[in-house]
């Protein structure tokens, strides 16, 4: 779809054409909302064909689908990054949803009653906005990553795609969550193998079919009902969910040092080229991946969008100080499960609603 599609005042602007964004898109249909979806992307699916080769999603497939199109899969099983990717693709065309693509939105801001979205010298106008970039948006490294020597292969977790990108020798795999985990167990196959960090906590059951017909569901109903931003132990746990690695779920610490992956404490710098831990010990290894998290940027927002360059107060993804604003997808938005598929569809819904109709 091009630009030269849309003309006149738009309804609704999706900023993000994921999982969430096209759950809220098909909403907008129904409810015959005129909006568009903007998407950096070249295919919808994107952001999840670019993740590792090997990765599966935690949930099972009975949880995956979105609004109106279960998920074409075995409800226990659990589907590939491609498949996912294939699933939203159709989905988008399927439904027939208004998704501009290669379009990655540099600025957003409001003139009086309405929102601009600007990218590649062309704009859009809409009364109400929507940010739904993901959780996943900019790498976090930390500076002194600078510092290792040149021999060493280095690259964040968002980059990785299988064990065949590093060269011969030791692997650091720095931090400890589900990535860093399910990664460092994968290259530890052929590569001898360290993990720096320390888990956030596991799954108490073995993941898998059974787990997906037992267990999973009340993992499912905690993260969606229990903790949320609208109970006291929600509120509590929100900041250290979001600070701290989220428990392990397919791969545990057993599974690591059953396959040889040693613990080691933190990496605190880097000196002599070579990365230093918490202990004093310099590591000799020629390779580090990164699986140190993401961080959120909305810096091609409108500072007066925003608070102090941060997501401003909100309510259940709506902004309560920006009339006409609104978030999707973010972590912790409203739920433990707001970044994961069934999460941001639930709130895709809830969001459908609270968007204004016009007059």
């Amino acid at each position: 779809m091009s630009s030269s599609n849309v003309t006149g005042m738009l309804d609704t602007i999706i900023i993000g054409g994921g999982q969430a964004g096209l759950a809220l898109g098909h909403h907008l249909k129904e409810q015959n909302r005129n909006f568009l979806i903007l998407d950096a992307n070249p295919r919808t699916g994107d952001a999840w064909r670019r993740r590792w080769d090997s990765l599966r999603v935690f949930t099972p497939a009975k949880y995956d689908g979105l609004p109106g199109e279960a998920f074409p899969a075995d409800p226990l099983s659990f589907p590939t990054k491609d498949e996912v990717a294939g699933y939203l693709e159709v989905y988008a065309a399927r439904n027939s949803l208004p998704v501009l693509h290669e379009t990655r939105v540099e600025r957003l801001w409001r003139e009086g009653d309405r929102f601009i979205a600007a990218s590649n010298g062309s704009r859009w106008e809409a009364r109400n906005a929507v940010v739904a970039t993901g959780a996943e948006q900019v790498p976090r490294i930390p500076g002194f990553a600078a510092g290792l020597a040149p021999s060493t292969v280095h690259f964040h977790s968002s980059v990785y795609r299988n064990p065949g990108q590093l060269q011969d020798g030791p692997v650091l795999v720095v931090g400890l969550g589900n990535s860093g985990a399910e990664i460092a167990l994968e290259v530890s196959r052929t590569h001898p193998t360290a993990v720096a960090g320390k888990p956030g906590g596991e799954l108490p059951v073995k993941h898998g079919r059974t787990a997906a017909r037992y267990f999973l569901p009340i993992v499912r109903f905690l993260g969606m009902h229990v903790l949320t931003l609208g109970t006291p132990i929600g509120r509590k746990v929100a900041p250290a969910f979001k600070a701290h690695a989220a428990p392990l779920i397919r791969t545990k610490s057993e599974d690591l040092l059953e396959a040889g992956v040693p613990f080691v404490p933190r990496v605190a710098g880097v000196a002599d080229g070579k990365p230093v831990l918490a202990d004093g010990t310099a590591l000799e290894v020629a390779n580090v991946i990164w699986c140190t998290g993401f961080r959120e940027d909305f810096s091609w927002m409108d500072p007066d969008l925003l608070d102090a360059g941060a997501m401003p107060r909100q309510r259940r993804g709506v902004a309560l100080d920006v009339p006409g604003l609104f978030f999707l997808g973010q972590e912790f938005l409203y739920a433990a499960a707001s970044a994961t598929l069934p999460g941001s569809v639930r709130d895709a819904r809830y969001l459908s609603r609270k968007i204004p109709v016009p007059r």
